[in-house]
C-alpha cells in the first residue's frame, strides 16, 4: 500500500492530543505526519509472549513470557543504581525467585511495588548466582490493596500508582503475540507499540479502506487491527495476504496500463535489411549459439514493427548478451538511424567500444565513444560539424549531457539498467523520437521478479553459454590455508595466467576486520616480489583506472587487486584465477558475477572463496550454493530463496518503490492473480473512466509509457 495511491491520509498527527512534543517529533523525523503513515507502517516480525513458564523450568539465556507475583521490590547499586523487583510464583512464598532489574530507567519506580502481579517479558541470565532478567517488558496485572495504596498515593506516600488494566482491557506488550518494529531515534519501542494500539482503539476511523477493495469480505478495520495485534499466527498470516494483495494488485495494475501504452506507442522501423548482420556473422570465428539466434530473431521482430520495442535481454554472465546487443545495433544502423548503448562505468564503455571496433574491422560502419573523460576525437569533432551519418554510439552517463547526445536515435540499449536512476534512463531515452528500447541485465532474475519488474516489457532469456569456455572450478578455503594457495597461484603465474585478488573494503577501518584492497597490495607485494600488480578501486579517477585495466589487459601486470569495482564487465580471457576475500560478507549474486571474471579463455579457471565461516554459520549456506552450481537463474532463485525478496530487490533504481508486504513477491499466484484483476477492469473499462475507477486513473496518471524509466 502507497501513500496517497489507495488510503485517505488520515488525521494529521498535529491534531493527536494525547501525543506529546517529542513522540510527535520523533514520528515525523521518521516520516510519519498521519494516522495512516501509522497504522501502515508495517511490523518487522512478531514475538509470541501467550504461555507462561513455570519458574523452575528457566534455562540460562532463553528468552520467555511469565506470569508473576512482587515479594520485594526497591533501589539498589552494585556498579551503578537500578531498581530491582523480586519475584515469584503467586501463593509460593518459599519457591523459586527471579530478579528483575531495570537500569536507566527511573519511572519503572513509580509502576511496580510488593503485592502486584506483573507479566513480563524477557532473557534469562544467571547472575551472580541469580536467575535475572534485565530491562524486561512488563505489564501490571493486579494489585492485593488497590485502595490502601490510592490512599496512600495521596497522603504523598512513594508507593506505584495504580496502573493495572482496567476490566476487560487487553495487554499490548505481554501475554500475546506482540509486534516488533523498526527502530525510531527518540522513541522506545514500548511507547511506539503503545501509540499504534491507542491508534488502532480510538483513531482507525480516520483511515479510510481503499475504494478498490480487493477483499471487501475482511472488513479493513479488522486486518489492521489482526496487522498490528493478532489474536493467533493465522489472524497474521490473514492480515498480511490481505495486505499483499492489495499492494501486488497496485503494482500490477501500473504494469498493465504501461503495457498497454506500450502497445499503443507507435515508433520508427529500425529493421529493414539484414546486409550489416550478416556481414559480422560472416567474419566471426564461431557460431551464435542457438539462444543467441533466437533473441536476435525476436528483437529484429520487433524492430521491424511500426509498435515502439520494449525488451529485456537476460543472460547469465558470460552468455553472450553483448554481441546480441551489437547485432541490434548494426540493424538500426543500416536501418539509417543512430544506435547508443550506455554503460555504467567508463572501464565498461571502453571494453564495449573496443570490442565493437574489433569485431566491425572492414565494415562501413562507424563507431563513436562518450565518456566523460574523452571521445574519440575524429567522429566527435565530425558529428559537432554537423555529421549525421548513422553510427554507432557507446558511451556512459556523458551520454545524458546536451553536447554529447546522440542524433537520430533509433535504438537505445541500456547495460546493466539497475546502475541507472529513473531521471537518466528517461533522459537517454529521450534523445530520441520514440526509439525502440533494449535493457540489458547480466544478473538473472528469479521469474515472479521477472513479472514484478519487468512485466510490461516483452523478455528474451539467453540461456546458453558459448562452446569453448574454460572450466571454472569454485572452492571454500578457510584463511589457514593460504599457504598451499600460494603454491597454487605461484603455479598459475609460472605458466604465464593472471590473477584477481577482491577485497569487500578500499582501505583498512577500525570499524571492520574485513580485509581492505589498499592492504593486500601490500601483502602481495611481500609474497610476489617479482610479480608487476595493478590496484583498482571506485575512489580512482577514471584515467587512473583505465591505466590499470590497460596494463592487466596486455598482461603487463599480472595481479590486479581490486574491489567489486571488477564485477561487471571486464574481459581478461588469460586471468584464471579470483581469490575472493571475506566471501561471505558479498551477496550470492554479487559473488556470481565476480567469478564471471574468470572462465572467459580456453584455460580451466579457479574460484576461490576465502572465509572464516563454518558450516551452520551465517554465510555459509550461501557459499556452498555457489560451490555447488555455475548456473546463475539457479543462483539467483537461491539467493532469493536465502535473503528474501525485499533485500533482493533494489527498489530505489529498479522504479518498483517501497514494498511492505515482500510476500506478493515470492508469490507467482498472487501476482498472477492481481494481474488477472488489472487485466479484466482495463478490458471493462480501458480509459478508467467509470466512477469507481477514477482513483486508478489518478494512480496511473503519472506513469510513463516505458517501463524502464519508472
Amino acid at each position: 500500500m502507497q501513500r496517497g495511491d489507495e488510503l485517505v491520509p488520515g488525521a494529521n498527527l498535529k491534531a493527536v492530543e494525547w501525543l506529546s512534543d517529542r513522540e510527535r517529533k520523533a514520528l515525523s523525523a521518521a516520516g510519519l505526519e498521519t494516522v495512516a503513515d501509522v497504522l501502515h507502517r508495517v511490523p518487522r516480525r512478531y514475538e509470541d509472549r501467550r504461555v507462561s513458564a513455570p519458574l523452575a523450568s528457566l534455562v540460562n539465556g532463553e528468552t520467555y513470557s511469565l506470569s508473576v507475583h512482587v515479594y520485594s521490590a526497591g533501589w539498589r547499586f552494585s556498579y551503578k543504581r537500578y531498581y530491582e523487583v523480586t519475584v515469584g510464583e503467586e501463593g509460593n512464598p518459599y519457591g523459586a525467585r527471579l530478579y528483575l532489574r531495570w537500569f536507566n530507567m527511573p519511572y519503572v519506580a513509580k509502576l511496580i511495588a510488593t503485592g502486584m502481579k506483573l507479566s513480563i517479558y524477557g532473557k534469562v541470565k544467571v547472575f551472580g548466582g541469580k536467575l535475572t532478567m534485565s530491562n524486561p517488558d512488563f505489564e501490571v496485572m493486579e494489585e492485593e490493596d488497590a485502595g490502601l495504596r490510592l490512599a496512600e498515593i495521596a497522603l504523598g506516600g512513594s508507593v506505584a500508582p495504580l496502573v493495572a488494566p482496567a476490566e476487560g482491557q487487553e495487554r499490548v506488550h505481554t501475554g500475546r503475540i506482540v509486534p516488533v518494529y523498526r527502530a525510531i531515534s527518540g522513541l522506545a519501542m514500548r511507547s511506539y507499540r503503545s501509540i499504534v494500539w491507542r491508534m488502532l482503539r480510538e483513531l482507525a476511523q480516520e483511515v479510510a479502506p481503499p475504494v478498490y477493495d480487493v477483499a471487501p469480505a475482511y472488513p479493513y478495520r479488522q486486518a489492521l487491527l489482526d496487522l498490528h495485534f493478532p489474536e493467533t499466527e493465522e489472524s497474521s498470516r490473514k492480515a498480511r495476504m490481505r495486505f499483499a494483495l492489495a499492494e501486488c494488485f497496485l503494482q500490477q495494475f501500473r504494469v498493465a496500463w504501461r503495457r498497454r501504452r506500450n502497445q499503443e506507442q507507435s515508433g520508427q522501423i529500425t529493421a529493414t535489411s539484414d546486409g550489416y548482420l550478416e556481414e559480422l556473422q560472416a567474419s566471426l570465428p564461431f557460431a551464435l549459439t542457438q539462444a543467441q539466434k533466437r533473441c536476435v530473431a525476436e528483437i529484429r521482430a520487433d524492430m521491424a514493427s511500426p509498435r515502439q520495442m520494449n525488451r529485456l535481454l537476460q543472460g547469465d554472465v558470460g552468455s553472450g548478451k553483448t554481441l546480441v546487443a551489437l547485432c541490434a545495433m548494426l540493424l538500426a544502423v543500416e536501418s539509417g538511424h543512430t544506435a547508443a548503448m550506455i554503460a555504467p562505468t567508463q572501464i565498461l564503455a571502453e571494453q564495449h567500444y573496443h570490442n565493437f571496433c574489433r569485431l566491425l574491422r572492414g565494415m562501413d560502419v562507424r563507431v563513436s565513444l562518450r565518456t566523460a573523460a574523452r571521445a574519440d576525437d575524429t567522429d566527435y569533432l565530425a558529428e559537432m560539424e554537423g555529421d549525421t551519418t548513422p553510427r554507432i554510439i557507446v558511451g556512459t552517463h556523458a551520454l545524458l549531457y546536451k553536447k554529447n547526445r546522440p542524433v537520430d536515435l533509433g535504438l537505445a540499449v541500456i547495460d546493466e539498467q539497475h546502475k541507472f536512476g529513473v531521471l537518466q534512463r528517461e533522459t537517454f531515452i529521450n534523445c530520441g523520437h520514440n526509439p525502440d528500447v533494449l535493457v540489458m541485465t547480466a544478473t538473472p532474475i528469479p521469474r515472479t521478479l521477472t513479472l514484478t519488474l519487468y512485466g510490461d516489457l516483452d523478455v528474451s532469456v539467453i540461456d546458453e553459454l558459448p562452446a569453448g569456455r574454460g572450466e571454472i572450478i569454485t572452492a571454500m578455503r578457510n584463511p589457514d590455508n593460504m599457504k598451499r594457495i600460494v603454491a597454487f597461484m605461484q603455479s598459475e603465474l609460472a605458466a604465464g595466467r593472471q590473477i584477481y585478488i577482491v577485497s569487500p573494503l578500499i582501505e583498512d577501518s577500525e570499524a571492520s576486520e574485513r580485509k581492505s584492497a589498499t592492504a593486500q597490495l601490500e601483502h602481495w607485494k611481500t609474497v610476489f616480489p617479482d610479480e608487476p600488480m595493478g590496484l583498482l578501486h571506485g575512489r580512482m579517477s577514471a584515467d587512473e583506472k583505465d591505466a590499470v585495466m590497460a596494463a592487466f589487459r596486455a598482461n603487463e601486470t599480472h595481479l590486479l587487486i581490486a574491489t567489486t569495482v571488477v564485477e561487471v564487465g571486464v574481459d581478461v580471457p588469460n586471468a584464471t584465477i579470483m581469490l575472493i576475500n571475506d566471501a561471505d560478507s558479498f551477496g550470492l549474486s554479487q559473488l556470481h558475477q565476480l567469478r564471471g571474471r574468470i572462465g572467459r579463455g580456453a584455460h580451466k579457471s579457479y574460484c576461490i572463496l576465502l572465509s572464516k565461516s563454518k558450516p551452520g554459520e551465517p554465510g555459509r549456506e550461501k557459499l556452498e550454493v555457489l560451490c555447488r552450481t555455475l548456473n546463475g537463474f539457479e543462483i539467483a532463485e537461491e539467493d532469493f530463496r536465502l535473503r528474501g525478496p525485499g533485500d533482493v530487490l533494489g527498489t530505489e533504481q529498479s522504479g518498483l518503490g517501497a514494498v511492505r508486504f515482500a510476500e506478493w513477491l515470492s508469490d507467482a499466484r498472487l501476482i498472477h492473480r492481481a494481474n488477472r484483476d488489472a487485466t479484466q477492469i482495463l478490458d471493462s473499462d480501458p480509459e478508467l473512466l467509470l466512477p469507481r475507477h477514477q482513483h486508478l486513473r489518478s494512480l496511473v496518471a503519472t506513469e510513463s509509457s516505458l517501463s524502464v524509466i519508472g
